[in-house]
């Protein structure tokens, strides 16, 4: 078969991370073109990774170019006019989380890819973690019951040095949209993807300007179903740490590590995977994962996951719970989509 030919826009941390050197080994697939506004990164990057055709503009790249595929790893704000000029080429994207800074961009994203008929998947990586999908296959199964309560938190440094990162109108938010996003979108994920009835949010600004940098929320779903979170880039912790627990009517499970219980009497069975008990950068193989997958997408082998149906719902929940935030209240989702999101 001949190679999969794709484009990258955007040479940022996460592209030279991990989108650069994990694509250029890829069997079947050709790291054919590279573009970054930054003439000096550009041209030291495509050295590095031999890539020939490298261009300072998307609108270059795309009429210039026989791509079958194209990945946009921008600052968040860039994304719309991008995918937008990219959907008129009609090849697949994969777009780096999130989509979009407003539900209302990414709602003129997700139309146009409709009207032109252009798969898009948005990189939520944790979802390709190891543990992640093998935990989706225990919930799933039922063994532990239903689940009515999920606990998260994710404390990590603030993923990005950059100026904009720390702009509202340039990133979105802060660790809400940095982290949140992730976390929020595992535990939906895993759980079947409920609706979402209400959220109630705290959020401060102890160590930025502009966005917050901590958070604490809880999410009412269906079913009397709440997930609770905390997430920071400032909470003093001795390393970065992101953890989630499950509680369900009949066992427990727990992620990173992964760990799975079912309840019998007084006794429990452990559905613990005994393969994922050695030490693995999930965090590495989650994009791994995801790229192998989003080139299936492209060849046609893999029906397309994480797409902009599940952004827009992101996007929706997002923009509520920083009205609690800001509003110190809980939101209701029925009446927030009536007022803000409709139409």
């Amino acid at each position: 078969m001949q190679k999969v030919n794709i484009g990258i826009i955007g040479l940022g941390g996460l592209a030279q991370l991990i989108h650069l050197p994990v694509i250029s080994k890829m069997p079947g697939v050709n790291l054919h073109s590279v573009c970054d506004t930054e003439k000096s990164r550009l041209n030291n990057i495509a050295d590095k990774f031999g890539v020939k055709n490298r261009f300072e503009r998307y609108e270059d790249m795309m009429e210039n170019t026989d791509l079958d595929a194209v990945i946009i790893s921008t600052p968040t704000y860039t994304h719309p006019d991008i995918a937008l000029y990219c959907i008129d080429f009609k090849k697949p994207l994969l777009i780096e989380k999130p989509v979009a800074t407003t539900y209302r961009q990414a709602k003129v994203i997700y139309e146009k890819a409709q009207r032109m008929d252009v798969k898009i998947m948005v990189g939520m990586n944790l979802r390709f973690r190891p543990d992640s999908m093998l935990l989706k296959s225990i919930l799933s199964s039922g063994e532990l019951g239903k689940i009515f309560y999920i606990k998260g938190n994710w404390l990590k440094k603030q993923s990005s040095p950059e100026k904009w990162f720390l702009k509202k109108s340039d990133s979105g938010g802060g660790v809400i949209i940095d982290l949140g996003i992730g976390i929020l979108d595992l535990g939906m994920w895993l759980t079947g993807y409920k609706k979402v009835e209400s959220v109630s949010v705290q959020s401060y600004k102890h160590r930025t300007g502009s966005v917050e940098d901590s958070a604490v929320g809880l999410i009412r779903f269906e079913d009397n179903q709440v997930m609770t979170f905390e997430i920071s880039w400032s909470f003093h912790s001795e390393q970065d740490s992101l953890d989630l627990t499950f509680f369900g009517t009949e066992g427990t499970a727990h992620l990173n590590p992964l760990r799975a219980y079912k309840r019998s009497g007084s006794a429990k069975i452990d559905y613990t995977p005994a393969k994922l008990t050695g030490s693995t950068n999930y965090f590495q193989k989650s994009f791994e994962n995801e790229l192998n997958y989003f080139i299936g997408v492209v060849k046609g082998i893999n029906p397309l996951v994480s797409s902009l149906d599940e952004a827009l719902m992101r996007m929706k929940l997002l923009e509520a719970i920083y009205e609690s935030a800001e509003s110190k209240t809980e939101v209701k989702m029925r009446q927030y989509e009536t007022q803000n999101t409709t139409g």
